[in-house]
This record gives C-alpha cells, sequence and structure tokens, in this order.
C-alpha cells in the first residue's frame, strides 16, 4: 500500500513538472533590459564613429589650410622679388638715362607727390597684409591675426590682398566657432571678388556653416553650386565629399 503511494506521488511530482510554465525568455537572445542596454552601446559606439570622423575631417581642414597659406606665402614673396628686379631695372635704366644726358645732371628732379603717395600706399598695404599672414603661418598667433586681418580689410578694401584676406579672416572666426562673423567674410568674397581663387572655396565653406545651422538645403545648394560652376578643382572635390556625407 505505501509503495502504491510512493508510486502516485512520484507520478504528480513528473506530472507537475511537466506542467509548470517554461521562464520567459527573449527569442532574440535576452531580456528587454538587455536588448535596451545593447542598442545604447550600439548608439554611443556609432555616435563616436561619428565624432572622430569629424576631428579628422576638420584637422585634414586646418592642414589644408596651413598648406594653401604656405603656398599663398610662396607665391606672394615670388611676386614680391619680381617687383623689386623690375624697380631695380628701372633705377638702374634711370641711372643710364642721367650719366649719357650731362644737362639732366644738373637739372632739379620734381618728384610727383601724388606717385609717391602711391608707393608709400603700396608698400603699406604689402607690409600689413604679409604682418598677418605670418602671425598665422609664422607665429600661430591665431586670435591676433583676427584683428589684423580685420584692420587690412578696413584700411585697403579694394586691394589685390583683399579677397585672400576676407577668406583668412573666415577662416579664423569659423574655426573658432564664430560662425555668423565667419560667414559675412566668407560672403564677402563670393559675392565682391568674383574672380578670386578664394570664392571657390569661400562657398564650400558658406555649406559648411549652413550644416553646422542644420540648413541642410541651404548646404545642398551651395555644394552644388561649387561642382557647377568650380568643377574639376579642389573645391569641387571637397564639396563633393562634403555632399556625399550630407544626410536629409
Amino acid at each position: 500500500m505505501k509503495q502504491s503511494i510512493l508510486v502516485a506521488a512520484m507520478f504528480f511530482t513528473t506530472a507537475s513538472a511537466f506542467a509548470a510554465p517554461a521562464p520567459v525568455s527573449d527569442a532574440s537572445g535576452g531580456s528587454n533590459e538587455d536588448r535596451i542596454a545593447k542598442l545604447e552601446r550600439i548608439i554611443k559606439a556609432k555616435q563616436q564613429v561619428e565624432f572622430d570622423m569629424q576631428r579628422r575631417m576638420d584637422s585634414l581642414q586646418n592642414e589644408v589650410l596651413d598648406l594653401r597659406g604656405i603656398t599663398e606665402q610662396q607665391n606672394y614673396q615670388m611676386n614680391q622679388m619680381l617687383q623689386r628686379q623690375r624697380q631695380l631695372y628701372e633705377e638702374i635704366a634711370n641711372l643710364t638715362a642721367k650719366s649719357s644726358t650731362p644737362a639732366a645732371a644738373a637739372e632739379t628732379t620734381q618728384t610727383d607727390p601724388a606717385a609717391v603717395a602711391a608707393a608709400s600706399s603700396t608698400l603699406g598695404e604689402t607690409a600689413s597684409y604679409e604682418a598677418a599672414v605670418n602671425l598665422v603661418l609664422k607665429d600661430r598667433k591665431y586670435d591676433d591675426a583676427i584683428p589684423a586681418f580685420r584692420d587690412f580689410i578696413t584700411k585697403y578694401p579694394d586691394s589685390s590682398y583683399a579677397a585672400n584676406a576676407n577668406y583668412w579672416l573666415g577662416q579664423l572666426l569659423y574655426n573658432k566657432g564664430d560662425y555668423s562673423a565667419a560667414k559675412q567674410a566668407f560672403s564677402t568674397v563670393v559675392s565682391k571678388f568674383s574672380d578670386s581663387n578664394k570664392r571657390g572655396d569661400s562657398l564650400v565653406k558658406l555649406g559648411m556653416i549652413a550644416e553646422k545651422e542644420n540648413d541642410t538645403a541651404g548646404a545642398r545648394a551651395l555644394y552644388n553650386k561649387v561642382l557647377s560652376e568650380y568643377a574639376d578643382s579642389a573645391s569641387a572635390r571637397l564639396a563633393q565629399q562634403q555632399l556625399s556625407a550630407l544626410k536629409g
């Protein structure tokens, strides 16, 4: 009798074990909390990758700025050498003419005041621009370079260096995060110096500022404008990169 009761008890215990509901498990291999934590890790990793890419992009843009600045400085120095050579040749020619004309040596040389003022203005203009550029390329004093370029632009708004000065100013302000002031400087290059080789670069920068301001449509329009007007240029390649990475 006891044996029968024992067997019955074992039977009911086994049946209860089979009838008990299995613990709820996520078909994807974890609880909801685990899935949320996993998604958060994925999102954070993606954000870190995007942050690193943006940081590398900013670093590359700064390197491009430095390289373009060095090229610009070299071109400027070459132009200065050529200008000084021409002045030297003119002085030699004048001395030769005076020595071959005895009567001319006795005459009092009359100097045109307007010509003297123009020469002085040119030297001041060149020296001011060179000093501002050197603050960036040689001294790395970026904060000091901003007022230097502003002063140059105020004094020489129609200078042959004015477009470059505005571009330098815009780039320095962009690097500081002053996008409103940078936008004004780049817009000046675009609207006032249509023949400048900095116009395409300025359009790209305006597109990047539009991105910073969450104006995706405006940024896309500016990049496409660069591709249309400056095809096969360094500016167009940079615009295409920015356009490819543009979302929305």
